[in-house]
């Protein structure tokens, strides 16, 4: 990996680390428990933090906090969105624990899902839990700001406000998404349009992308070195490339899930987990009249997991109907569309990026 992305990324996982340590002491306790002080048994802290730093462990590109920094560096604002990579990271990881409890999916970056190595109630707690715990960050980024100086407490409390605004309606569209796409795969008999798989693709996966991209905006304000070079793009212009670099990258996920399978997970998942992907809805499109041997193949692989011929059975016939190279072109094109835009923007660390992702 080229040397300035890697000096980039370890700097993220300082930051991540921080705010979840192996063995929280108390300071760290003070920070995101206030008040608690001796009545916290630093002992009852594991249950809590076990699960999410067991998967956080397992790996993982890191492109959100990456690209969160990379587009507040194209906009003048220097490495002042570093201390806030927790708020992107930390909310993506929550939504992969929630999401295998409620998929019943086994595995997750080569290991057993966390629900099946802690308990389904432990699991739930702890995800919850890394959603709240990503705001810690915002305080603690907030008193940098206050104090230098140059800054003042009101133009600090204005821009805190703003990371809050993003956070929350992030996460209203992060369930919004989640709710469609199980309502989908737990009734048959609905069937979305691929623009309405892409819209849901937007809030689910994109909407964190773009949350990246519009919090490096947003923050760069506050520490906006005005030597640096306006980017020839706007603000709008970047969150909607960094939604569309999320679509694209959850399409090739559903493709590769169906094809040579994803790190850490097996092949055909989508198919036992009763999941509509892209390839699925274009080929009941095309040929509505599958939908039965669709069915049955989803019932078989549902009932007796990965193993069952069917799913072997219905990937074949994806691929013989062209729907696997058609969904992995579709999402190439939404990743392309986005790298334009980033590199249109006339920063290099911005325009490489997205090779990171193949």
């Amino acid at each position: 990996m080229d040397q300035q992305y890697t000096l980039r990324l370890e700097n993220i996982e300082k930051e991540l680390a921080f705010w979840l340590p192996e063995n929280p002491g108390p300071d760290w306790a003070a920070k995101v428990f206030p008040g608690l002080g001796d009545k916290l048994n630093l002992l009852s802290l594991q249950p809590l933090i076990a699960p999410c730093r067991d998967l956080l462990g397992r790996g993982g590109k890191r492109w959100r906090p990456l690209l969160m920094n990379l587009v507040c560096e194209a906009f003048g604002g220097g490495d002042a969105a570093l201390p806030l990579a927790p708020l992107v990271e930390f909310c993506h990881n929550a939504s992969l624990i929630h999401d295998d409890i409620e998929d019943n999916s086994d595995e997750r970056r080569g290991k057993p899902a966390v629900h099946l190595l802690y308990g389904v109630d432990t699991a739930i707690n702890s995800g919850s839990f890394l959603y709240f715990l990503s705001l810690a960050c915002i305080d603690s980024w907030a008193q940098r700001f206050n104090a230098l100086a140059d800054i003042s407490p009101k133009t600090v409390g204005f821009y805190k406000a703003k990371v809050y605004e993003l956070w929350a309606g992030v996460l209203r569209k992060l369930h919004l998404g989640q709710a469609m796409d199980i309502h989908w795969h737990r009734n048959f008999d609905v069937l979305p349009t691929p623009e309405e798989y892409y819209a849901m693709c937007g809030l689910k996966t994109g909407c964190l992308a773009r949350f990246a991209a519009e919090l490096g905006v947003c923050v760069s304000g506050i520490a906006s070195d005005k030597t640096t070079p306006a980017p020839s793009v706007t603000a709008r212009q970047t969150g909607d490339a960094a939604e569309k670099l999320g679509v694209g990258f959850q399409i090739l996920d559903d493709v590769k899930n169906l094809t040579e399978g994803l790190p850490g997970k097996k092949r055909g998942d989508d198919i036992t987990e009763g999941k509509k992907s892209l390839p699925v809805l274009l080929f009941l499109h095309q040929q509505p009249e599958k939908k039965e041997m669709v069915r049955r193949c989803f019932n078989a692989a549902g009932s007796f997991g990965i193993r069952a011929p069917e799913t072997e059975e219905l990937i074949q016939a994806l691929a013989a109907a062209g729907v696997l190279d058609e969904a992995a072109q579709i999402g190439k094109n939404f990743i392309s569309v986005a790298r334009e835009v980033f590199e249109s923007a006339g920063y290099s660390p911005l325009a490489g990026f997205t090779g990171l992702l193949n």
